[in-house]
């Protein structure tokens, strides 16, 4: 058995990435092997290789390339102003207790409620249009950067807190030189659950109210019966999601080893 507190062996990391690649080709295998011989019907679960198939072809086109733009272009936007809100909106939580008192009832009956319950009532105020979509967005990624900010800031270490009072050093300097150093990795890790958020939410609002975007093409495909279209779509998504998500995993481990060296060279 692998000895899970200590640190892993080349030999047990290569084991690892192995069956990490292994396992899905397998899978691949058996799908393509359950769809090609009629154990599912190919209408309903086309075999792998039709699905490639047609994913070339809708490069080759451009239609793919087209509406994953659009959709890149609404969760850079929905994005951005859902973060900043979320980091402003825990600071303000995290660091003042009357406002977290005041916000909290809210943020409670508000963070249950799923993204797409509230489509209908965006389209209704904002219609279908860009806004509609961003607003979507900036709803989904606003709660895991919310709800890790102020987690990373109530956590912070007492005792620096302490030295800080003792020495009397003033609020402003507490707040930047030690709460928000202390409190980053946490808001890191929001932002990145903020991204997926965003993804997972433009995806659902254009498969409600769309005439582009990856989500669109979903619902195009569903009407229309087209399979092929339907199962590379959905791919497509969490491929685009895996890559987004490890591409910040490494940005935030990155970033945090760089800061550790530099106190650790200090």
């Amino acid at each position: 058995m692998f000895n899970l507190r200590s640190k892993n062996s080349a030999g047990q990391r290569r084991t690892l990435l192995c069956i990490a690649i292994v396992f899905p080709i397998l899978v691949i295998l058996l799908w393509q092997y359950a769809s090609s011989s009629g154990l599912v019907k190919a209408s309903l679960v086309p075999a792998p290789l039709t699905i490639a198939k047609t994913f070339v072809s809708y490069i080759e086109s451009g239609k793919l390339w087209k509406n994953l733009s659009v959709s890149f272009g609404r969760v850079a936007c929905g994005y951005l102003i859902g973060a900043l809100c979320g980091v402003i909106a825990g600071f303000l939580m995290g660091l003042f207790k009357p406002i977290n008192a005041a916000l909290s009832g809210i943020v409670s009956v508000l963070r249950p409620i799923p993204t797409i319950a509230l489509v209908p009532i965006v389209i209704l105020l904002a219609g279908i249009g860009f806004v509609s979509k961003v607003v979507i967005i900036a709803f989904g990624s606003f709660w895991p950067v919310l709800l890790n900010t102020i987690h990373g800031i109530q956590t912070v270490d007492g005792k620096l807190l302490e030295v800080a009072y003792t020495y009397r050093i003033p609020t402003g300097k507490t707040i930047f030189k030690i709460i928000v150093p202390s409190s980053i990795p946490a808001i890191l890790t929001g932002l990145r659950l903020g991204m997926s958020s965003a993804w997972m939410s433009v995806v659902a609002a254009e498969m409600i109210a769309s005439s582009t975007g990856i989500g669109y093409l979903i619902t195009l495909s569903r009407e229309t019966a087209n399979a092929r279209v339907m199962y590379m779509c959905v791919l497509v998504i969490g491929v685009i999601g895996l890559v987004i998500d490890k591409g910040l995993t490494r940005l935030e481990h990155y970033y945090l080893a760089k800061t550790r060296g530099s106190v650790d060279g200090k």
